[in-house]
């Protein structure tokens, strides 16, 4: 198990009247491999931050976990929400390394560049996951000892959420055992899949109040909601998961294929005929990983960058194991975490759950009824406290979010955000997180 390294660009330093100002265009970047375990192969990307007037140990660094399962943070993450470039390889304004050193990672293994050799290596539920993050983290601190000290936080996105609090909780466990070294100070969960069940509840009157369904597409939702109940309750999670994806249809047959990252976006899922096989899973999978690996997004990853990372085996192919990723997890994707939400907030970690407004697949009513069940004592405290408007600068004078925060637990409410937060509302997920890093109030 080692990190092979690869490849650095390194700021430009300019000397102007006395003072070294760093100028911020090309960060100082680094990436390899880790074997989390024999023929698996974990790919992560690490960017120290670049801002004109810090240097990257004055400031945060971020660990970016992407959803799916089987999205790669290394690609989608990167390129199309917090890298310092897009896909079409211009400058990101709303970078997140203006604030923070991002260390992105394309995890389960088999998910962007990362690999396995052999096809029963996959991961197959959330321990094994966290298990292989562990690997990674302690190689990673060990090898880059300059972040041992520096504040760790980690971010995450959909499914990435629920991977985050497992890996959070294992964390702080190891920084308490001394195993790993480094300041862990807390985890984000955006538009998370903590409790798939109080998302799916929460669908058709979601919907119903957008105008997107009628009272008879309400009957139909809540009946299908109500079977994906019965099956969870019945511990019947890879059912749950098939329901889950005829829940989805329903929906779209109802609502004229809705997009579920974006309630406003129209988007028609496609299917191959020929795709017989597991086709629920097949359905799911174009949903939610597939979108996240569209033809120029793909196309960038497999030709320049492959050709600038100049590691990737000619056998590996970004993305070409992410189906399997997100089968291999169909057991385990449908059983809440909300229990380790509770365990992290009794740990006295810091937990900031943040929300896109448009968002359907994890919209904000689902995330509020998961946090109702929590069992932390300042719950009752938390609820009580009024939030507060929030604005992407002194001069604005449009909301661009809601703000509450108690204890070491914070909600942001994002508006005219999607799923994709950062890719949507860029400055205000910037603002959000220097807030959770402390860096802004």
């Amino acid at each position: 198990m080692g990190l092979l390294r690869a490849g650095a660009a390194l700021s430009v330093l300019l000397l102007a009247a006395g003072v070294v100002l760093r100028q911020p265009q090309e960060p100082k970047e680094v990436w390899g491999y880790v074997d989390v375990r024999s023929q698996a192969h974990m790919f992560w990307w690490l960017y120290y931050a670049n801002n004109p007037t810090k240097d990257f140990t004055e400031l945060p660094l971020v660990l970016w976990l992407q959803g799916g399962p089987g999205a790669s943070g290394c690609g989608y993450g990167n390129f199309e929400e917090i890298g310092p470039l897009d896909k079409e390889m211009k400058p990101r304004n709303t970078t997140w390394l203006q604030a923070a050193s991002i260390l992105f990672v394309d995890n389960p293994v088999g998910t962007g560049f990362s690999y396995v050799d052999d096809c029963s290596l996959f991961a197959q539920n959330l321990t094994a996951v966290v298990s292989d993050m562990m690997v990674f983290l302690g190689e990673f601190f060990k090898c880059r000892t300059e972040f041992q000290t520096i504040p760790f936080y980690i971010f995450s996105e959909s499914y990435g959420g629920k991977m985050a609090a497992g890996v959070a909780l294992e964390l702080h466990n190891a920084v308490q055992k001394g195993t790993i070294k480094c300041n862990f100070m807390g985890a984000a969960l955006g538009d998370s899949w903590i409790s798939p069940l109080d998302s799916v509840l929460s669908w058709g009157p979601y919907l119903y109040s957008t105008s997107l369904l009628d009272d008879n597409g309400l009957a139909e939702v809540t009946a299908v909601a109500k079977e994906i109940m019965d099956a969870i309750n019945k511990n019947q999670y890879g059912l749950a998961t098939e329901l889950w994806g005829k829940a989805e249809s329903v929906i779209e047959e109802n609502t004229d294929n809705v997009n579920f990252y974006n309630i406003l976006t129209k988007e028609v899922p496609e299917v191959k005929s020929d795709e017989q096989e597991n086709l629920h899973l097949m359905r799911l999978y174009q949903r939610h990983v597939r979108k996240m690996h569209q033809s120029s997004l793909d196309e960038l990853m497999n030709g320049p960058i492959r050709k600038k990372l100049m590691i990737i085996p000619d056998c590996v192919k970004w993305g070409g194991q992410s189906r399997q990723v997100f089968e291999n997890m169909a057991e385990d994707f449908m059983k809440p975490v909300i229990d380790i939400v509770d365990q992290l907030l009794a740990a006295n970690i810091s937990v900031t759950v943040y929300n896109g407004q448009l968002d359907l697949i994890v919209d904000t009513m689902g995330q509020e009824a998961w946090i109702r069940k929590l069992k932390w004592p300042d719950l009752e405290q938390f609820s009580k406290k009024r939030w507060k408007a929030l604005y992407v600068s002194p001069e604005s004078t449009e909301t661009a979010a809601f703000h509450k925060a108690y204890e070491n637990f914070a909600f942001f409410w994002i508006l005219k955000a999607g799923h994709m937060v950062p890719a949507d509302q860029g400055e205000m997920a910037l603002k959000m997180l220097r807030m959770v890093t402390q860096q802004q109030h």
